[in-house]
């Protein structure tokens, strides 16, 4: 195994929030390595499902010091979101080591080791800038489903031509899970499987989207429903396990697709899924938008709870130098939606810039 060079800082995860936070240090004088797992700056979007779209207008999605090309109204498609990281990377001359995936974070003396497929490297200060979605999840019974059923996660699925022909079971009925079954229901009979998340009472393309969008965005995402009010830290507890308010689809439009709403999928009865109100269903495809795991595994560090890491708006107190950021509800509901970024990672870099200082000089490594 390679030894790389150390570096007084390394972040994890080469998405908008690594790039944002490798840029809020390059503002403050601080060199860092972004590692990502990707072969290019922008992959975590263009390996999403064709079809695709942001949720958010380009006017909520421009990041620090670089606004989103073309028209303030519209949306992009996740492949134009990848391209425009990588533009932001190349812009801001971001040193981004792609193809580089972390397997385990550990300590090293006083120092951090990133251990990855081809080297490791030391640091003193570790970002973890990945989203709460990693590693794909799905019940335990998927594996009891029939083999002639044609199973697959949302990580996986990219458009209908992967199924087979006929029924189609979506099983999370959250924003993924409504967009797929719109799309699906295009071609063939959709049952649509999970309980309500609730709807935004607009649409982002509607007039009055320009009005409402920037209170709730920026007032109640970002200002009142954080850790820092009362009304936000009741709210986040409840908030961090359940899926979002449908942005886009609406339950009519999913009438008028001919999507068959359904209960939750509970287990499986002699290879066919079953629901909680006991109809079993006979289709040859399911596709599981059932969410994903942290996939925080490789960390060997004991910072974790029960349900997230344990720190304070990002920083992780029993181990210092380490930080997280891009986590849902990391300080606002905001912190996992792309306008959310800016504040968390000048938060972080702020922290480390007040940690080093404070620290006695060291001899040059």
């Amino acid at each position: 195994m390679n030894q790389l060079n150390g570096y007084e800082r390394t972040i994890i995860g080469g998405g908008q929030t690594g790039l944002v936070m490798g840029y809020q240090l390059a503002r403050r004088g601080l060199p860092c390595m972004i590692l990502d797992a990707n072969e290019r700056v922008g992959d975590s979007w263009r390996k999403r499902w064709d079809s695709l779209s942001l949720f958010t207008p380009n006017r909520f999605n421009g990041l620090p010091g670089m606004a989103v090309p073309g028209d303030r109204w519209g949306f992009p498609t996740k492949d134009e979101y990848g391209d425009f990281l990588e533009d932001y990377a190349a812009r801001f001359d971001l040193p981004v080591r792609t193809g580089f995936r972390v397997e385990r974070l550990s300590r090293s003396g006083d120092r951090f080791l990133v251990t990855g497929g081809d080297g490791s490297l030391e640091a003193d200060n570790v970002v973890v800038a990945m989203a709460s979605w990693q590693e794909p999840k799905a019940p335990e019974f998927a594996d009891a489903l029939a083999s002639d059923i044609y199973q697959t996660h949302l990580a996986d699925y990219h458009n209908p031509g992967q199924l087979r022909d006929g029924s189609v079971l979506v099983v999370g009925a959250g924003n993924s899970g409504a967009e797929i079954a719109k799309e699906l229901a295009e071609t063939r009979h959709v049952f649509l499987s999970g309980a309500d998340t609730g709807v935004l009472p607009f649409r982002p393309s509607d007039l009055k989207a320009r009005i409402l969008m920037p209170l709730v965005g920026r007032v109640v995402f970002h200002r009142i429903l954080t850790t820092s009010t009362p009304i936000g830290r009741r709210a986040r507890p409840k908030m961090i396990p359940r899926g979002e308010p449908w942005v886009r689809v609406k339950p009519k439009d999913l009438a008028a697709a001919g999507v068959e709403r359904v209960p939750r999928t509970i287990e499986v009865t002699d290879g066919l899924p079953r629901l909680e109100d006991g109809r079993i269903l006979d289709v040859p495809n399911v596709v599981w938008c059932t969410g994903f795991h942290p996939g925080f595994s490789w960390i060997d560090l004991d910072v974790f709870g029960p349900v997230e890491p344990d720190h304070e708006r990002g920083v992780v107190g029993a181990e210092p130098g380490l930080y997280f950021v891009g986590l849902k509800f990391l300080y606002a509901l905001s912190s996992q939606q792309i306008h959310g970024v800016g504040r968390d990672t000048a938060h972080i870099a702020d922290h480390i810039a007040s940690r080093e200082r404070s620290k006695p000089a060291k001899l040059a490594r």
